[in-house]
């Protein structure tokens, strides 16, 4: 049965299309997910196929007797209780207590924080029976249970599915069909995340393919321009214009001007020394209530890769503000080394005034941007238009993403980020994960994204009925112990149990040349890894020179010296690959 086609559609905001001609058919059984950059128009996409907006042209037709229940990035509950806002009796508080909510039933929805009302409002769209379904953000705000238990219900749901979300991994479980925006221009790729991707690159592929035959003809048009007659009166007019065309003309513009040069952005930050952020048997929470946490022990290495995973509820963004300095803990000491330049990106996000422009925010009240703001501002895709753009007219993405760079135009050494992947879109999640890849400085996430997670992170700080426990070997080898012990593996517990005691009881107050940190370790290996492709193209390059030089003896000599001493840099950066890789194998191990 054919829920909704959307045929041809369009639409735009003040000063600049979002898309034009979208066309797609969603049907029972339909698994769509939506992608694309901050600012194509994804929410205002859902928007329409869910009826609540109307677009600008084409035509939207629906099937008969349909019904939608949908989940917005701003979310409305009518006034009442929890349970009420919901509904469908036992069904909706089972859905409540699987995303947490469910010792808030008889809460007022006008006390609700905001991560509360999104799960209440999640809860409600679930529960509802609803011909197709439509989620905007869905995992924002959920912990790692309640994202399972959504992945499930998703997959079970019978009717249609339309989904936008920056989690990679539910994307990949739970869409059949990606509708990709890009540029005002739509795409549909079959498969998950994987489709989508692959159908990208062969885009991509395409059209540096076209733009290299454009340029053959441009040069022979060019070339045709500059011979023959000498008054341009007696050439074929038509053929001036074209030949003109394709002279002026270039590649499809990118979807944001060149990649994330995240990299540049490390020069200037301060170098940490040794001391970073020391905890010592400290507790958090508020006063005349249980603690959250108690007992912690935490030392922060200066190349710190941590994640911190939880539940909803069980402090850790508490414990990121007292991390930060921004929250005194009940009990024990915070030391703060002299170095130190901590820079927090939380959940709200700074408060932006709407009515300021871009450029505004970021130079500070009647101040105009430097070359360092411009630069800033423009590696995270605000050209010269985005800049002049009052806040008002961001969508909620590219909010999000102007106050991370607000965060890191302060040039912290000690990065602290709450729930970083909300609200972003997936080349921004992926050129982020570069950024943290070769950051210098320290970095402790709190973040239910486990794709995000595994490749941001060496160790994971779990939150468990008031305690702290650090996990060696990241995010996966925790949650791989979990599920293991959820199923009664007990020899898998006792092994767990054992690599955490050890490490416990291993971990120096102060890290030693002879047990190094593992993210310390991991940052000089990937930095060889670096260092052994660019020697490795080195040498190829002059492996072709040396072909080529094949007649010129004083080349030849020249070169092979060159390659000689290539050849060997090469084997010792081999070498120190394998010494650190059996490093951090000999830290991994119980």
């Amino acid at each position: 049965m054919i829920l909704v086609d959307v045929d041809n559609v369009s639409m735009s905001r003040p000063n600049r299309p979002l898309f034009s001609d979208v066309s797609v058919t969603i049907s029972t059984g339909d698994r769509l997910g939506v992608v694309g950059i901050n600012g194509t128009g994804k929410s205002t996409l859902l928007s329409i196929i869910a009826g609540t907006r109307e677009s600008e042209g084409g035509n939207v037709r629906r099937g008969r007797g349909v019904t939608v229940a949908a989940l917005d990035q701003v979310t409305t509950l009518p006034a009442g209780t929890v349970r009420e806002a919901v509904g469908a009796g036992w069904r909706g508080e089972a859905a409540l207590d699987r995303l947490g909510l469910g010792d808030i039933l008889e809460q007022s929805t006008d006390t609700l924080s905001g991560g509360q009302e999104k799960r209440v409002a999640l809860a409600r769209a679930l529960v509802a029976d609803s011909d197709l379904l439509i989620l905007d953000e869905p995992t924002n705000h959920l912990d790692v249970d309640a994202i399972e238990w959504l992945e499930s219900e998703l997959r079970a749901h019978r009717g249609g599915l339309v989904v936008v979300t920056h989690d990679r991994h539910v994307l990949d479980r739970v869409s059949s069909r990606i509708l990709e925006l890009d540029r005002g221009d739509s795409f549909v790729h079959e498969g998950g995340y994987d489709g989508y991707l692959e159908g990208r690159a062969a885009r991509e592929e395409r059209a540096a393919a076209h733009e290299s035959t454009r340029r053959n003809l441009a040069r022979t048009e060019l070339a045709w321009l500059r011979r023959g007659a000498k008054a341009r009166t007696r050439k074929s007019k038509s053929r001036i214009e074209r030949a003109n065309d394709l002279i002026a003309g270039g590649p499809q513009a990118a979807a944001r001007e060149g990649d994330l040069d995240l990299a540049q952005l490390h020069s200037g930050t301060p170098r940490l020394g040794d001391q970073v952020v020391e905890l010592h048997d400290v507790s958090i929470g508020f006063e005349g209530l249980v603690p959250l946490v108690e007992g912690l022990d935490l030392l922060i290495d200066r190349r710190e890769r941590l994640g911190i995973v939880g539940a909803n509820g069980s402090g850790k963004s508490t414990l990121l503000d007292v991390i930060a300095g921004r929250r005194d803990p009940t009990s024990g000491r915070r030391i703060e080394g002299p170095t130190v330049s901590v820079g927090l990106h939380d959940q709200q996000g700074r408060d932006l005034d709407p009515k300021l422009r871009v450029r505004q925010a970021i130079a500070g009240d009647g101040a105009e941007p430097d070359w360092w703001d411009v630069a800033l501002l423009e590696r995270f895709w605000f050209d010269k238009d985005a800049q002049k753009a009052p806040i008002e007219l961001l969508s909620g993405g590219e909010r999000r993403r102007l106050q991370l760079v607000l965060t890191l135009a302060e040039k912290p050494n000690v990065l602290l980020l709450d729930e970083p992947t909300n609200d972003l879109d997936l080349d921004t999640l992926r050129s982020l994960e570069d950024f943290l890849d070769d950051w210098p400085g320290a970095v402790i996430v709190i973040s239910h994204d486990r794709t995000f997670l595994d490749r941001t992170v060496d160790d994971v700080l779990v939150i468990d009925k008031g305690r702290a426990q650090r996990w060696p070997g990241g995010y996966a080898g925790w949650l791989e112990d979990r599920q293991s012990t959820s199923v009664g593996s007990a020899a898998k517990r006792g092994a767990a149990q054992t690599r955490t005691d050890t490490a416990a009881e291993a971990a120096p107050a102060v890290p030693t040349p002879s047990r190094r940190s593992r993210s310390t370790v991991r940052h000089e290996l990937k930095t060889v890894e670096r260092d052994v492709r660019k020697v490795e193209a080195t040498v190829d390059s002059l492996r072709a020179r040396l072909v080529d030089a094949s007649t010129d003896h004083e080349a030849l000599a020249t070169v092979g010296a060159d390659l000689a001493a290539r050849e060997k840099e090469l084997n010792d950066l081999e070498e120190r690959w394998l010494e650190l890789s059996a490093e951090i194998e000999e830290i991994d191990a119980p």
